[in-house]
């Protein structure tokens, strides 16, 4: 009969009991209901979708953390407890350690309860040993000491008013249950494990609101008993997890009734299983992939949901592909199982490593970490339970002390994700369960990683407790609730000054594209090694020199102001004159004094027309060395000072430099260990070259000091030098793409820099391209201009992010744009830097693939989605607050005369100006550079213009 059918007539419940299936019936006429998932998130807004969400959880929300008994308890022989499956599994085979001690919590709870205090957590989450209860797992053999133990536990937790979580089995069998009767392969466990229970909710009821009965079902069922990598290590009959599932599931149902029936009523607790699932994306678009990734799902956490929160049956899917090999329910049996969970206990996170070892259960498809999609799935599957994540997070190598940078940042992703989906998604998640509190013994991993939140020193006889980074992490959300909005995060209003600088940065040339963005400034490179091939100024090629003098007063005829670069840093080639290529580059004494001459050349030549000069681009890459940055700043101080004392009072401009720019913020920004770290890569990778220029004239104290006892040593600046370089600038020009964390722990020693100690890493929560998308980053580098050099007008040159070109509505590249010029905004009109002009990156895809504002497809110029968002921002110099009246600026239109040969076709006039050009100078490069074996290939690439495919490497952040 029905489990709740209590009426007289026998025909009644029949009646019932058809209706219900009819009920089931109907309700299964959408199976699959979380098919929806892949479709439905492929088409929200992106990036908009990925950005990090500022909100804060629901004010009942429930936050937690959790352990489990073998992992921490230790004492595994002490009064009275008897052995478990992990007791007697971890001194077979291959394994090196036990869990016998573990984080010793049987004898430090006062400890483990300071820290569940510290964390201000509502609820923790442990297991029960069932073997500390029943030595022998049967009520006969009931330890009073163990129970001692848990009371004194529960006792302490009302103390600090934390709630307790319970779980009945965390995979902890009794062993001689296994080694009697065959362990979960066995039905009668059903009724033990029921018994057991019955004791637990009699002796601990009063005090539990959420019970688990079973913990990850799948890694017991699979891993304990069909691979043999987790206790009891049974292995070699492909068909017995399945028969131990079945098992499993009966079990969990029976003791769900028992508690539905016998203690519901009085004590008011909910109770469930813990399901652990990974997330896996289509590797197509095709709805086949969308499918195969649903069956993927039913075979993990589906083989035990869909049983309890739909129709008391296995998935279709399992059914179809595993025939005969699964067990069948009766009809009285479905009915048992079906509905018996109160809420849905989602297990998330690192056992994704070992939960599915191969790629059986993937189906061909990939699987991937997000949370967001799977809390999704689970709602839409499953008729919107709610759900309790009762185990997120992720772990550190076991070498890791109390800096987990690692863990920390996937622990802020997955509460993000949480929250995203309350908030957006509509999934009625209601608590979360960081995993876990103390490090402990990692199951088949041993002590080869770390999850605790708290640092557990396992060769000291005290194991202290001592909170990590990411407790410090989890504590701020708890207190918070969340991440509430503050007002840096939100968006500003307001407009820049009249005479603000709007620009693009490119290295194709083509005024008409110019002009239809709207910009009144344009930036451009010259190419040293084809305007003077031989490097004599003597001899230029005055065909080139001719075009970009036509080319400059076509600009300000345009009224788009040229900003010209002299020589634009590459690394894939020097753009260094043939003689000075083969002759050492910049480590050459008279590369400096060659520059200079090319330079005065160029403000000779163009200067009439060019007033904003930019010596080197970029030269401050960490590719180049001490002693070519050293010459490189006399270079250009050569080159400033001409300017300044042969042009400056004829022109009229200004001169400076760019400096390549990433912002560096610390990973743990509360912790001084990482602030130093930050410091120390912003005073090698800008202060390098800022300092000697805008700051004392000699490279920064600290990079100075860090070096003395390096094999790398700095050159040393004489007193003429200092004097040469100190003060040779007009403004503070730099470029800006991305952000990179950095942390002193090492982590990955791929992306750890071993001279300067420093691990670069990545935010979890950031949006990718695949370079790190952080808007606020530009706003902390101007400010670190400003605090570093006071008052000095600063332009950003370069800012822009690489996306796919055949996207023309581009709109990863207009939020980047909006929300990096909104920073720049806030850091003009809130810290007061003295912002003077901002450049787009770049102009076209043809030259600058996947940065450009404009696409190509063969001859057809295509207008992307963010030229035009870029050209309105420009049109209302900024975001100004509406209702408003518009900001009034004079308009001052200059003349060019002269250029109507190439008004009409700039590119053409282009090529074939360069093309002369490069037939000049092809045959000076290849006699300067055969001596030197060189390819014709890499020579051709020397005339080409400054190279852009090394701008994807400037931002390496992982």
């Amino acid at each position: 009969p029905h489990p709740g059918c209590s009426c007289a007539s026998g025909a009644m419940c029949a009646l019932l009991t058809f209706l219900t299936l009819l009920i089931l019936t109907c309700a299964s006429a959408k199976p699959n209901a979380g098919l929806k998932t892949w479709a439905r998130f492929s088409k929200l807004p992106y990036p908009g979708d990925k950005a990090f969400l500022y909100d804060t959880f629901p004010e009942e929300f429930m936050w937690a953390v959790g352990t489990a008994a073998y992992q921490v308890e230790g004492a595994f022989e002490k009064d009275g407890k008897g052995l478990s499956i992990w007791d007697t599994f971890t001194r077979g085979g291959n394994r090196m350690a036990t869990g016998d001690v573990g984080s010793d919590s049987y004898h430090n709870i006062q400890a483990d309860v300071r820290a569940i205090r510290q964390l201000g957590v509502s609820h923790y989450r442990f297991s029960l040993s069932w073997s500390r209860l029943f030595p022998n797992g049967t009520r006969g053999s009931h330890n009073q000491l163990g129970t001692n133990y848990y009371r004194s536990l529960f006792k302490r937790l009302k103390e600090i008013r934390v709630q307790p979580v319970v779980t009945l089995y965390h995979w902890d069998l009794p062993d001689q249950l296994q080694h009697q009767l065959g362990g979960w392969t066995n039905p009668e466990l059903v009724d033990i494990f029921t018994d057991y229970a019955d004791f637990c909710f009699q002796t601990f009821g009063e005090d539990v609101r959420y019970w688990i009965t079973i913990d990850n079902p799948f890694v017991v069922a699979r891993h304990g008993y069909g691979t043999g990598v987790v206790a009891p290590g049974i292995k070699n009959d492909p068909d017995l997890p399945f028969r131990v599932g079945h098992n499993l599931l009966k079990a969990h149902a029976a003791v769900w009734h028992l508690y539905d029936r016998h203690y519901r009523p009085r004590q008011k607790g909910k109770l469930s299983m813990a399901l652990a699932s990974h997330w896996i994306k289509p590797s197509r678009t095709r709805r086949e992939s969308h499918r195969e990734c649903q069956c993927s799902l039913d075979h993990v956490l589906g083989w035990f949901a869909r049983p309890l929160f739909t129709d008391g049956d296995y998935p279709p899917c399992m059914k179809e592909r595993l025939g005969s090999r699964l067990p069948s329910f009766t009809r009285e049996e479905r009915e048992q199982v079906r509905g018996t969970a109160d809420f849905f206990a989602l297990s998330h996170g690192a056992t994704l490593s070992f939960q599915l070892i191969n790629d059986s259960l993937k189906f061909g498809q990939v699987e991937v970490l997000d949370l967001r999609m799977l809390l999704y799935w689970v709602s839409a599957e499953y008729d919107k339970p709610p759900i309790f994540v009762v185990e997120s997070g992720w772990y550190v190598l076991g070498n890791t002390k109390t800096e987990d940078p690692k863990h920390m940042y996937y622990l802020k992703k997955f509460i993000a994700e949480a929250l995203k989906s309350i908030t957006i998604d509509g999934v009625n998640v209601i608590g979360y369960t960081a995993w876990s509190l103390i490090d402990g013994f990692e199951w088949h991993r041993e002590y080869g990683i770390r999850r605790g939140l708290y640092y557990v020193d396992f060769n000291t006889p005290e194991m202290e407790r001592e909170p990590k980074t990411s407790a410090t992490f989890y504590r701020n959300v708890i207190q918070k609730n969340g991440f509430p909005e503050l007002p840096e995060n939100r968006p500003a209003q307001g407009v820049f000054p009249c005479d603000f600088s709007w620009g693009v940065s490119a290295n194709s040339i083509q005024v008409d594209e110019i002009r239809q963005i709207g910009v009144n400034h344009f930036h451009f490179s010259l190419n040293w090694s084809a305007l003077v091939p031989s490097g004599d100024v003597a001899h230029p090629n005055t065909t080139l020199l001719g075009y970009y003098r036509c080319f400059t007063r076509q600009l300000l005829q345009a009224n788009v102001t040229p900003v010209v670069t002299l020589w634009h840093h590459t690394r894939l080639r020097s753009s260094v004159p043939a003689p000075l290529d083969a002759a050492n580059k910049w480590l050459n004494r008279k590369t400096p004094e060659a520059f200079a001459d090319y330079a005065r050349l160029c403000y000779r030549e163009l200067g009439a027309h060019v007033k904003l000069w930019i010596t080197l681009n970029e030269p401050n890459d960490e590719m180049v060395s001490y002693q070519e940055g050293h010459q490189m700043l006399r270079a250009h101080a050569l080159a400033w000072h001409a300017y300044d004392r042969e042009f400056r009072h004829i022109q009229g401009g200004q001169v400076s430099l760019v400096l390549h720019m990433d912002w560096m913020e610390p990973a743990f920004s509360f912790s001084r260990e990482d602030v130093e770290p930050a410091k120390r890569m912003l005073d090698f990778r800008v202060g390098w070259f800022a300092e000697p220029i805008f700051g004392n004239g000699d490279y920064p104290l600290g990079m100075r000091s860090w070096l003395r006892h390096s094999l790398s040593s700095l050159p040393v600046f004489n007193e003429e030098d200092r004097h040469l370089v100190k003060g040779t600038y007009d403004f503070f020009a730099l470029s800006h793409f991305c952000t990179k964390l950095v942390t002193h722990a090492k982590e990955d020693s791929y992306t750890y820099k071993s001279v300067l100690e420093v691990q670069y890493m990545i935010d979890t929560t950031w949006i990718m391209s695949p370079l790190p998308v952080v808007p606020w980053g530009l706003r902390k580098a101007l400010n670190w201009v400003k605090e570093h050099y006071y008052d000095v007008p600063v332009y950003v040159m370069a800012n822009g992010v690489q996306e796919d070109p055949a996207h023309f509505k581009d709109s990863l590249r207009v939020y980047y744009l909006y929300n990096y010029i909104n920073e720049a905004l806030k850091a003009y009109t809130l810290d007061g830097v003295n912002l003077k002009g901002y450049f787009a990156y770049a102009l076209s895809d043809q030259r600058d693939p996947g940065f450009g504002l404009y696409g190509h497809i063969h001859e057809e110029v295509i207008i992307k989605a963010s030229l035009s968002n870029y050209r309105n921002i420009i049109q209302h110099n900024g975001f100004p607050i509406q209702g408003t009246s518009p900001q009034q600026c004079p308009t001052t239109p200059q003349s060019c005369l002269g250029c109507h040969g190439l008004v009409k076709k700039p590119v053409l006039g282009f090529l074939t100006l360069v093309g002369s050009g490069v037939l000049i100078t092809l045959g000076l490069i290849i006699y300067y550079t055969a001596k030197r074996h060189k390819g014709p290939d890499l020579l051709r690439s020397q005339i080409t213009g400054a190279n852009t495919l090394a701008r994807a490497k400037k931002c390496e952040c992982y």
